[in-house]
């Protein structure tokens, strides 16, 4: 089957992930990270996307944000690319494409797995090894999310309020929240939603989608409709 086009909703959550071109860095050392993400708070700005997480590591990086309209989370990534690259490249000595490919991403159903999509991310560092706690790990918005260090890059999204009346009320849940593993069935669904760019949520939710997009957005059931042997009556 071709692949879809990609699929943006303005105003809902958007999984976003971009790799190094065969597994390659593409953050060696400090500069990097932060000059990356002094031009993802200004692109943000500009095209108009809310960053709710992020986590920067060393082959790739993963976004957690809401456009505010259909064309703006593409404006921003091709502004990063083409900032980010030609400087990498110039640092290290390097020609031709960074990114393994397009960007890949999924909507996310902001009720059932927004939080989930935000604590996959700041927990991947200690999944990688990179981190024994998800604190550690400077290169991420954890920090931010359990008050440690505010970050003006990210505009928490109403799903986090929604853990408390204070913001040590919400701290103390998130860190709660990440102290709870995350379940083999929820990493599969965030792994295998964005990698395929499907929708991460609910089945109504992606029904929803799909009357709201005017296009498909669940997979197509594989092979052709089952024929029924000559001779056999059709039930009523």
């Amino acid at each position: 089957m071709a692949r879809l086009p990609r699929l943006i909703v303005p105003s809902q959550p958007h999984y976003v992930i971009q790799r190094g071109l065969n597994g390659q860095p593409v953050f060696q050392d400090d500069e990097d990270y932060t000059t990356f993400l002094a031009w993802l708070r200004a692109a943000a700005r500009m095209y108009k996307v809310a960053i709710h997480a992020y986590v920067l590591l060393p082959d790739q990086l993963h976004l957690l944000g809401t456009p505010a309209d259909d064309i703006g989370l593409g404006q921003m990534m091709q502004w990063l690319g083409r900032y980010y690259v030609p400087y990498y490249n110039q640092k290290y000595g390097r020609a031709g494409t960074l990114w393994q490919g397009r960007y890949k991403t999924s909507v996310v159903d902001p009720d059932d797995y927004l939080l989930v999509c935000s604590r996959y991310m700041e927990l991947a560092p200690v999944r990688a090894g990179l981190a024994q706690l998800p604190e550690e790990y400077p290169w991420s918005t954890y920090a931010h999310h359990i008050g440690v260090q505010p970050n003006g890059a990210v505009t928490d999204h109403p799903a986090y309020w929604l853990l408390g009346n204070t913001p040590f009320q919400r701290e103390a849940a998130y860190i709660e929240l990440a102290g709870q593993a995350l379940t083999p069935a929820q990493l599969q669904a965030v792994e295998g939603a964005v990698l395929k760019g499907w929708p991460l949520g609910s089945d109504q939710y992606k029904r929803t989608l799909e009357q709201r997009a005017k296009r498909q957005v669940l997979p197509a059931k594989r092979g052709r409709p089952f024929k029924k042997p000559a001779g056999e009556p059709v039930s009523s």
